[in-house]
């Protein structure tokens, strides 16, 4: 197994949270200021997160995904915990574009989504198929589906309280 495909997926992150690291609190900041506006996404984009909040997060995130690269890398790519980050790490580039289109505008991670974190999952998906070693498989994918928004959820939750209140 090729080293990018398994230390891809922390690269891809990486990408995709230097982007996240600079604009997630002045966004969430904006857009909870906003008057008369449904809020629309996870409570850590509804209300304001402070810059403390929002670097805690992504270095909490940063871990998990180094993790499942590492456990990848070890394994070949082999491990179901590695391959169920990866999966859910793909669809949640498909949350970011969600998100952006139901504020009809940018949201944070957005401009990485398409470009970094889709092509970067699909590719490492594929590869996986190729060298044999994918688990396409119920308990893979219900993996992904547990693992994305529980790590989200315990990142930020984790982020309130590692910081002071703004």
């Amino acid at each position: 197994m090729r080293k990018a495909v398994t230390w891809g997926l922390f690269l891809a992150w990486l990408a995709n949270d230097t982007e996240e690291w600079f604009t997630m609190a002045p966004w969430s900041q904006q857009n909870a200021a906003r008057t008369g506006k449904r809020q629309i996404g996870p409570v850590w984009l509804r209300e304001p997160v402070t810059s403390a909040q929002s670097h805690v997060a992504i270095s909490l995130m940063g871990a998990f995904v180094l993790a499942a690269a590492a456990r990848g890398a070890a394994t070949g790519g082999r491990s179901r915990f590695f391959q169920s980050t990866l999966v859910g790490f793909g669809v949640h580039g498909f949350g970011h574009l969600a998100l952006s289109a139901a504020h009809r505008g940018y949201t944070p991670g957005v401009a990485t989504a398409p470009t970094v974190v889709i092509p970067y999952s699909l590719w490492a998906w594929r590869e996986l198929g190729r060298q044999g070693v994918r688990r396409n498989d119920a308990r893979t994918w219900l993996g992904a589906a547990v693992l994305l928004p529980a790590s989200l959820a315990a990142v930020h939750s984790a982020a309130r309280a590692l910081t002071p209140p703004s």
